[in-house]
């Protein structure tokens, strides 16, 4: 079997979690793909048959945005925000938190390590 979305799916997990390894599948959308392909969510992914796993295949190129497209898209709507100046767009340009929070403490995931600056001794 092997490959969904030009993903390698892991042979030995179950159905459900296996999904999950494709970009923009979460477990409720891996859920409600496995059901309008009509697949029990506990089969393991080496136990499926291409028939089965072809249904997959189909559900997600007609109802979801996966991998490339979905980060083409996402990257997009960044670059959007951006150009046109909006506040999200100019925080995503310095490498600040979007979404409102603070940054007086915290925030370094999205401002990276701490840059200190020392105090200069006098001469």
């Amino acid at each position: 079997m092997g490959r969904i979305s030009g993903v390698d799916i892991p042979k030995d997990k179950r159905a459900v979690i296996a999904l999950t390894y494709v970009y923009g599948i979460g477990k409720p959308a891996s859920i409600k793909i496995l059901g309008q392909a009509k697949i029990d969510e506990n089969t393991r992914i080496k136990d499926l048959t291409e028939d089965e796993v072809s249904r997959i295949r189909a559900v997600i190129e007609k109802e979801y945005e996966v991998e490339g497209d979905l980060r083409r898209s996402i990257n997009m709507n960044v670059k959007r925000l951006m150009d046109i100046g909006a506040y999200r767009g100019i925080r995503h340009r310095k490498g600040l938190p979007v979404r409102g929070q603070r940054t007086h403490t915290n925030a370094r995931g999205r401002k990276g390590p701490k840059k200190t600056v020392g105090a200069r001794t006098k001469k």
